[in-house]
């Protein structure tokens, strides 16, 4: 009769810890930002931890983890609206209207807008969708 050999782990932790390539991160990521899809259901399937979902989720978002081009057609944008820099002159931008165009909507806002007023309606329009 042969016995089975069971190789036990001698000291420290029984568990290893493993090393995710950045390319596996980032399409486990790509996947959580599908419409529907939820941390804890992505990270269920990939065999993870819903915090390191999470966490890298937050390496993208701050732009250390890239994530892969979108298959389908791209179903937002994103918007970073921040403080102009004193390169610029004052009147430079005073005569640029800005645009914010959503379908068929094109609103236009007054000349100089502040960041602060395009938030303000990005996220305007973001909450009544």
């Amino acid at each position: 009769m042969e016995a089975a050999l069971e190789v036990l782990p001698v000291g420290g932790r029984s568990r290893r810890n493993r090393k995710w390539p950045d390319e596996v991160k980032a399409r486990v990521v790509a996947e959580t930002l599908m419409p529907g899809a939820t941390v804890n259901e992505v990270a269920r399937r990939h065999g993870v931890c819903a915090n390191h979902v999470s966490s890298w989720r937050t390496l993208a978002r701050k732009g250390r983890l890239v994530l892969p081009a979108p298959e389908g057609p791209v179903e937002f944008a994103a918007l970073m609206v921040g403080p102009v820099d004193g390169t610029r002159g004052e009147d430079a931008g005073a005569g640029v209207r800005p645009e914010i165009i959503v379908g068929t909507v094109v609103i236009r806002l007054e000349a100089g807008a502040t960041a602060d007023r395009i938030a303000s309606v990005v996220h305007a329009l973001a909450t009544s969708s």
